[in-house]
């Protein structure tokens, strides 16, 4: 099993965050977090499962030292857009104020052409009362030597409608500047409505692009995950093939050694086996024990000259 020492601690400088949090920004973070697990601990001992479980946590410290910040500058980014939002919110409004004040001679003139109108109504009904008043007049006063109380029902008949006229004249009016007024609330309150709609979908406009790049971000960052998943496994596959074939050169490498050792202490074997028996021979040819292994030993040793033993 290859051990390495602890995770370094990630840190992740406010000035970095413009060039970092972007997409693939991480992965020089992510490669050096691969670089500092590629261990193969041994899962039959307990000190290889916490190695495991401890490189794991270093992960997740990492992940949390590189994540932390990078919410920070999320939420930065999130507080930049509001002086612009609110800038546009004061500027549909300035120009809503300016429009109705460039519209307000147009309003005035149109509001004066209806007073006007009525007025005009107003002096028809008028004259046509006075006109009646004029007929009943004549009439009564053709009529007044012959029937005085009849002309005088009939001037009562006259200020009556003339008063019923006028009453009739002043609710117009009366009406149709409350109908003004309520056109103008009405299109005040429209004018609003619609205000408060733009609002309402700007903001849902700028939710939906908020999730959808949070949405993206996720979808990164879980792909980002599986593939240093992958990868990982990759490694320990990598690794613990290493790791056989290192066994396997370790193997050959001792048996190689044992079968040289077997050997040389098979020759020796022999070459003694050789020199006793030359040993015996000359003892057999009358030279003294002592005298033989000497020679022996000389010859073994390339000490006389043209004599060697064959092995």
């Amino acid at each position: 099993m290859t051990e390495t020492t602890d995770l370094a601690v990630l840190e992740i400088k406010a000035e970095q965050a413009p060039t970092l949090y972007v997409p693939n920004g991480l992965d020089s973070y992510l490669e050096q977090i691969r670089q500092q697990v590629n261990e193969v601990p041994d899962l039959s001992t307990a000190k290889g499962r916490a190695r495991v479980a401890s490189l794991a946590a270093q992960v997740s410290r990492s992940k949390t030292a590189v994540e932390k910040p990078g919410r920070d500058y999320l939420r930065h980014l999130k507080e930049a857009v509001k002086p612009a939002e609110a800038e546009l919110r004061r500027w549909v409004s300035a120009c809503d104020t300016l429009r109705d004040e460039v519209r307000r001679p147009l309003t005035e003139w149109e509001a004066e052409q209806e007073r006007i109108k009525s007025d005009q109504q107003m002096l028809d009904w008028h004259t046509e009362a006075l006109g009646m008043n004029e007929a009943h007049d004549k009439a009564a006063a053709e009529r007044f030597e012959s029937d005085h109380e009849v002309a005088l029902l009939m001037n009562e008949k006259f200020d009556r409608e003339a008063a019923e006229a006028k009453a009739e004249a002043e609710r117009k009016r009366i009406a149709y500047e409350e109908e003004l007024k309520r056109k103008a609330a009405e299109q005040a309150r429209i004018e609003a409505e619609q205000k408060a709609q733009r609002a309402r979908e700007e903001a849902a406009q700028r939710e939906r692009e908020l999730q959808a790049k949070a949405e993206q971000a996720e979808r990164d960052r879980i792909a980002a995950q599986e593939r240093a998943e992958r990868e990982k496994q990759a490694a320990i596959a990598e690794e613990q093939r290493k790791a056989k074939a290192a066994e396997d050169a370790r193997l050959a490498e001792e048996k190689r050694i044992a079968d040289e050792a077997a050997k040389r202490a098979a020759d020796i074997e022999h070459r003694k086996a050789v020199n006793n028996k030359a040993l015996a021979d000359l003892i057999a040819a009358g030279i003294p024990e002592e005298c033989a292994k000497a020679c022996i030993t000389a010859i073994a040793k390339g000490a006389v000259s043209a004599i060697r033993i064959t092995y």
